[in-house]
């Protein structure tokens, strides 16, 4: 109990000779711990009421060079990052451990706000705020009030729609459990200018396959588009875990692709500011789950199959009409350049074997004539997987065929009769004014490296 409270009670119980059982009940003690107080009282006063510890810093305290050190990093450089997200961090980026609810009173005490505080944390404290406005004596004192006012506003102002269809897609992925009972990813494009959902593909998760999908579908059905606005986690979402970049990185492979074709690329971690595609996910969530399970889908392949007649109604209900605006789109590209560049490049080495292991398959090499190519062990070059899964290997700015060695032969040079001996079959080799050099990949490569590295303050 508060030790003033105590204080208060025996100094009337004492002065007014008052009744001890009724000064116990009111401090929930007993009449043995009443004359003590008595006691202490009578010999110290009021200081015999003042706890031991007062005054005195815990031993496991925060000193304040911690807690400085904990704002500035908050305000410099995980600014956009959650409480727990940015407790997270601190332990395993800078070494200081300390729990969330630490953390949050920190951050609190400095008006820092979480970018999912609620609607009422951000009103509360602005109230707080104003008040403090108010009562502020010097003119820079409420012009620092007021900077924090500003500061728990929303960052993420209205902004207009792009002025041309095909200047900005925002593209993002969203898991839900869209049919079946089990929860998938659906990756979405959307036009900033007409709202309208311009690809759309389902896939177990959020994956390179999808974003792809999703490329081809722009590509064959609008052109090249001018820019997409993804989500910046992607960058880092394999890099950070083997500490490499290679096929399963979802950005690098993308943004190679973009290059090639001349996309830029823009990146956000917040969500709000690509609010297009963020909100037409809680429509499609409303509706699409429904018209799902009322057609009886139950399959990823169903999924994606009915999408095709969807979404031009669903675009016909919900978008702007693109053909009353003007289009940036470049012209289309064929079927052969997209499904060459929509590719995933993998840095590979040629085995003992002269042959090359690619998801636990071996393969061979064979030029346009059909002829076996053999290479030395240890060379290097690229394997392209291209979007229509044809396989490539790339060396010295030369371009051959994959061809799978099987387990087994099919048939016995002792015991099988063997058909005369035919010619090799010809081989379709894409043409070499694709960029698939190796040393133009690595280099592309080291930059989103050297990009992440800085974005990420290593």
């Amino acid at each position: 109990m508060d030790g003033q409270e105590k204080y208060e009670v025996i100094k009337e119980l004492v002065e007014q000779n008052g009744n001890k059982s009724r000064a116990a009940k009111k401090l929930c003690c007993t009449r043995r711990s009443i004359d003590r107080y008595i006691k202490g009282y009578k010999i110290y006063g009021k200081e015999f009421f003042v706890h031991g510890n007062k005054g005195r810093k815990p031993v496991h305290a925060l000193s304040d060079e911690v807690k400085e050190s904990i704002i500035d990093l908050y305000r410099t450089k995980y600014y956009d990052a959650t409480y727990q997200h940015f407790t997270e961090l601190l332990q395993e980026f800078e070494g200081i451990k300390v729990s969330e609810a630490v953390v949050r009173k920190l951050l609190m005490g400095q008006y820092l706000l979480s970018p999912q505080a609620t609607k009422k944390t951000k009103k509360n404290v602005r109230k707080l705020l104003e008040e403090m406005k108010k009562a502020a004596v010097t003119s820079r004192e409420e012009k620092r009030i007021q900077s924090l006012i500003v500061d728990i506003e929303d960052a993420h102002a209205r902004r207009p729609r792009c002025a041309y269809f095909g200047e900005m897609q925002q593209m993002d992925a969203c898991v839900y459990t869209w049919f079946g009972g089990a929860q998938t990813t659906l990756h979405i494009a959307v036009d900033d200018a007409t709202g309208m959902i311009t690809g759309a593909w389902f896939d177990k998760g959020e994956t390179l396959n999808g974003y792809y999908n999703v490329f081809w579908q722009i590509l064959m059905d609008y052109g090249i588009p001018l820019m997409f606005y993804t989500d910046r986690r992607t960058i880092f979402e394999f890099k950070k875990k083997g500490g490499g970049l290679d096929e399963n990185d979802t950005y690098t492979q993308f943004a190679y692709a973009c290059k090639t074709l001349g996309v830029e690329i823009k990146t956000t971690s917040i969500s709000q500011a690509k609010g297009r595609v963020e909100r037409m996910f809680w429509t499609l969530q409303s509706r699409l789950p429904v018209l799902l399970r009322l057609a009886g889908v139950t399959t990823i392949e169903q999924a994606n199959e009915y999408l095709k007649q969807y979404l031009p109604r669903f675009n016909k209900r919900f978008a702007l009409d693109h053909n009353r605006m003007q289009s940036v789109f470049e012209n289309k590209p064929t079927q052969e350049k997209a499904n060459l560049t929509l590719a995933i490049l993998t840095s590979r080495k040629v085995d003992s074997g002269h042959s090359i292991r690619f998801f636990n398959k071996y393969y061979r090499t064979v030029n346009q004539s059909g002829l076996l190519v053999y290479f030395h062990k240890g060379t290097e070059g690229l394997v392209i997987r291209t979007f229509d899964n044809n396989l490539y290997f790339s060396v010295e700015d030369r371009v051959y065929a994959m061809e799978e060695i099987p387990e087994h032969e099919q048939t016995s040079r002792n015991f099988d009769f063997r058909e005369p001996k035919v010619k090799p079959i010809a081989k379709y080799i894409p043409p070499v004014s694709h960029p698939w050099r190796k040393s133009l990949f690595d280099q592309f490569k080291q930059k989103q490296v050297h990009r992440a590295d800085l974005m990420t303050g290593t």
